[in-house]
């Protein structure tokens, strides 16, 4: 399968460790290079970020609604090979899963991220968090999800993802980011594909972010995905869901990147 990679290099001699971004549902790479891979770039990591099969770029758009969350993994697992060292994977929402069924089976790397991530018990607790407390967005939600983006608009976009001071220029860019999606992808994240990892089998730094004003992955859902993982959570003041678009997106990044500073670039030293 040929993938599409995005990748952006710092002017000198990159970090050890690169950076390996994975977008969320209904989009691609192009998310992250909007801010995180220059900034990342800029701060001397190879930063690169891969579209999963029928995304952007890459191929599969045909089969797109035959694609199984293990064939997204298995997008993964190629991606990670292509890179000259394991890098730290940072997973958006439908990538956090993606990243957490990887780690079934390659636990071994320098660290990850689960940035508004579908949680460890699957998308179930998020749908019915969202179905309760903001019903007719999970309806417009539902509409989208089987209908793709020609039912959708920017201003829906806007109240599903964003912050209500997100400009309406910067909507209309972003909606060109968004397609269509795997349901049977979704199906898998709902538990029939459920997570089998051991939290206590894992030997990784894992970082864990959420957004405070997420409809999808509330900040009670991503602090119970830090408990899971023994670790504690980040919430973004002031941040919708699409974390790496928000006007405040550096928020985020400047935590990701003190994060990877005290806690992945010091574990070699430490093990010297």
């Amino acid at each position: 399968m040929k993938l599409d990679l995005i990748s952006r290099y710092p002017e000198t001699t990159p970090e050890p460790t690169p950076l390996l971004f994975v977008h969320g549902s209904f989009s691609d790479a192009r998310v992250w290079d909007e801010n995180f891979l220059p900034y990342f770039a800029r701060r001397g990591y190879a930063a690169h970020a891969v579209s999963l099969r029928g995304h952007g770029r890459s191929e599969g758009h045909q089969h797109l609604h035959t694609w199984r969350l293990s064939d997204y993994v298995a997008d993964l697992t190629q991606a990670v090979a292509t890179l000259p060292a394991p890098p730290v994977l940072i997973g958006h929402s439908m990538g956090g899963m993606v990243l957490q069924k990887y780690l079934e089976t390659h636990p071994e790397i320098p660290g990850a991220v689960l940035m508004a991530s579908v949680p460890p018990q699957g998308l179930l607790p998020s749908n019915l968090h969202m179905a309760m407390r903001h019903p007719f967005l999970f309806q417009q939600m539902a509409l989208f999800s089987l209908l793709g983006p020609s039912f959708g608009s920017p201003e829906m976009m806007r109240r599903l993802l964003f912050s209500q001071d997100m400009p309406l220029t910067k909507l209309r860019e972003y909606f060109d980011y968004i397609q269509a999606e795997s349901q049977v992808v979704s199906l898998d994240m709902m538990g029939i594909n459920p997570l089998r990892l051991k939290p206590e089998q894992l030997r990784l730094p894992i970082l864990v972010q959420g957004a405070q004003h997420d409809v999808f992955i509330s900040p009670a859902m991503v602090r119970e995905t830090a408990r899971f993982y023994r670790t504690e959570a980040q919430i973004i003041p002031n941040m919708a869901h699409a974390m790496m678009l928000e006007l405040n997106w550096q928020e985020a990044a400047d935590a990701l990147l003190s994060w990877l500073e005290q806690v992945v670039a010091a574990r070699p030293a430490a093990a010297a």
